[in-house]
Parts: C-alpha cells; structure tokens; sequence
C-alpha cells in the first residue's frame, strides 16, 4: 500500500455525517489498495474489491486531502472573491477562496483562515462552520469543509502555489448571489456556499 505525501491529511479523521456501514448489503469488501498515479494535489487511487454478488473488480478514484471553502464577508457586508485561471476548463473562473487543509494546520477553522489569507491577503476577526459536504463521491474521496468568515480586511500580500494565478476582488453580496442563481457563476462550491448560506439565513 503507498501512502500519500508526509504534508497531506488523513480524510479518516475528517468531520463526515455519515458513517461507514460494512454490513449493509449494498457493501463493497476491499480486498487491497495502492496508488497507480500520485502528482500535487491528489492521488489516484485502485482499491481491489468485492462486489455483493461476490464478483472481484478494482475501482479507480481520486484520494485527496479535505479542503476548506470560505465565503467571506467584509464589514461593510462585501464578499470577498477570487479570479483564478482553471485550466480544466480553459478560464477565469470567479468564486469562493478554497484550499486543501494541511498537516500543520491546529483545525479546520484554522486551514479556512490560512487559505483566506494566502489566497486574499484578507484576515478575518471571526469565522464559523457553515456546511460540509461530498462534492464528487462517485468518483473521489473529497470533503469540503465551508466556513462563514465574518469582518475581512486587507492585512497583507497574498501568498500564491507557484501554479495558482489568483486575483483578489470584492463584490455586493446581493449582486453576487443574483449571479449565482442566474447561473453567471458556475464554480461548484462558490453556488454551494451561497445555497447554504441562504439556507441558513431563513
């Protein structure tokens, strides 16, 4: 078995809603696993398994570390977003600030700080769990974490990856939401967040 880097996180020890359950009948058993790709950021990952009707196969998905996603607010009631270039789709995608959390890191909250700033160059006086969720379960193992982030300011450069090509923005709250449900924004966890914050706010 390969183990991921000494700088990644174990997604076992993740705040998850829901547990594992080995003896529903729907269980997969998994017989071994390795890793057959590993770059920065994610491995992939084949786990040999065993099917309910007892059929042996492997199943290939992508293992990475959770991740923290901040909506963050301004005092004045601003949000706080990110231009960064996606190269999976080929453009600037504007949304949320977001970042795998990382060993060093004392807890999550602690990781959403951090990204906000390295990502922003804001600092935030307060911020709180807002939701967690498994964007992609079919095919990788991910846990986003979202945090609210309360009284952002500007208090230092931002603190960029050598891949990452982020420009910091501000926006109105309102006219951000609009465009999230006018499907103007199409980052997957910019519209979660705002969804759950809305959710939140009834």
């Amino acid at each position: 078995m390969t183990d991921r880097g000494d700088d990644a996180v174990d997604p076992d020890t993740a705040d998850t809603a829901d547990t594992d359950d080995a003896t529903d009948p729907l269980a997969w058993g998994t017989l071994d696993t390795d890793i057959d790709y590993s770059c920065p950021g994610f491995d992939v990952r084949r786990d040999d398994v065993r099917l309910p009707d007892g059929t042996e196969t492997d199943f290939h998905y992508v293992d990475e570390p959770p991740a923290v996603v901040v909506l963050p607010f301004t005092p004045d009631g601003d949000v706080v977003l990110i231009e960064e270039w996606r190269q999976a789709v080929g453009r600037v995608n504007r949304g949320l600030p977001a970042g795998t959390v990382e060993a060093d890191d004392a807890d999550l909250a602690t990781a959403a700080r951090r990204e906000l700033r390295e990502e922003t160059g804001y600092e935030a006086d307060a911020v709180e769990p807002l939701h967690a969720s498994e964007p992609a379960n079919g095919f990788a193992n991910s846990v986003h974490h979202y945090f609210l982030a309360r009284g952002c300011e500007p208090a230092s450069d931002q603190d960029l990856d050598f891949n990452e090509s982020i420009r910091p923005v501000t926006a109105a709250y309102d006219a951000f939401r609009e465009a999230v449900a006018a499907g103007e924004v199409r980052d997957g966890r910019a519209v979660q967040g705002v969804a759950m914050y809305e959710l939140r706010r009834r």
